[in-house]
Order: C-alpha cells, then sequence, then structure tokens
C-alpha cells in the first residue's frame, strides 16, 4: 500500500473532504510521526503497536567476501512491535 491508496481509503471513507484535504491530512500525519520520532521519543498506538528508537552500539562484523572483520559505527534504528490486537486480526 502506497500513500497515495492511503489518501484514497480516507477519501472514500471521510465523505465531506476533498482528494487535497484527505492529502494534507495523511501528509500531517506522516509528518507528526516523523517529528516525534526524530526527537527520539516512543509512539504507541492503541490497538496497532509500538514505534520505538533504539540506539545500537559500536560492534564488529565481517566482510562476507572477505572475512575481514569491519567495526560498524553506532547507529539509532526505528523497531516497531505489533500490538496482541494487530497480531490477532493477522493471525485469526
Amino acid at each position: 500500500m502506497t500513500k497515495a491508496d492511503i489518501v484514497e481509503k480516507v477519501y472514500d471513507n471521510l465523505g465531506g473532504l476533498s482528494k487535497k484535504e484527505s492529502a494534507e491530512i495523511v501528509e500531517l500525519v506522516f509528518e507528526t510521526l516523523k517529528n516525534t520520532l526524530e526527537q527520539g521519543e516512543k509512539i504507541k498506538i492503541s490497538g496497532f503497536g509500538n514505534f520505538v528508537v533504539r540506539q545500537k552500539k559500536e560492534r564488529v562484523g565481517r566482510n562476507p567476501q572477505t572475512g575481514d572483520e569491519i567495526k560498524i559505527a553506532p547507529r539509532k534504528v526505528l523497531t516497531f512491535k505489533p500490538s496482541q490486537v494487530l497480531k490477532n486480526a493477522i493471525n485469526p
């Protein structure tokens, strides 16, 4: 599903909005989510799941072609943990 598909669903389900207004709402939601995650805050959507930014430490990895050890720099990663409601909906 793409952002355009989401805009179309919002437009179809909310009768009083134009497509442009639907697109603005979807864009605003995604922008809010992005800004919240950039600040390192957790997003918890009831009945859907949690988005959390985690810090990964520096570690040693291997180049699979040569076997040489390389350092993997510390970085932030985004994780998603689905709620039990979503898990049950996917696997009834």
